[in-house]
């Protein structure tokens, strides 16, 4: 691993701004050019594993919103039920 990245145990760590705000600096020096073709393979990897960081993380985040919004759903049925047989 070059240097400067983190292992998983890092990125299991890094909440979502911080894998966002690191991928877009990874993205900004990969867009600037002027590194060798070792660092940019580095960078383009460490921009990888930054994006599969931010898309568990947003898919964290839908995942607890679905099951908010579900359990809302559910209890504003049964209390619709509950009203309906009194």
């Amino acid at each position: 691993m070059a240097a400067g990245t983190s292992t998983g145990t890092d990125e299991a760590a890094l909440g979502y701004e911080q894998a966002r705000d690191e991928l877009i600096e990874v993205v900004r020096r990969l867009e600037a050019g002027g590194t060798s073709l070792e660092e940019s393979l580095a960078l383009w990897e460490r921009g990888e594993e930054l994006a599969k960081v931010c898309r568990r993380r947003l898919e964290g985040a839908r995942a607890r919103l679905d099951a908010s919004l579900a359990a809302e759903r559910a209890a504003e049925e049964e209390a619709e039920t509950e009203g309906g047989d009194a």
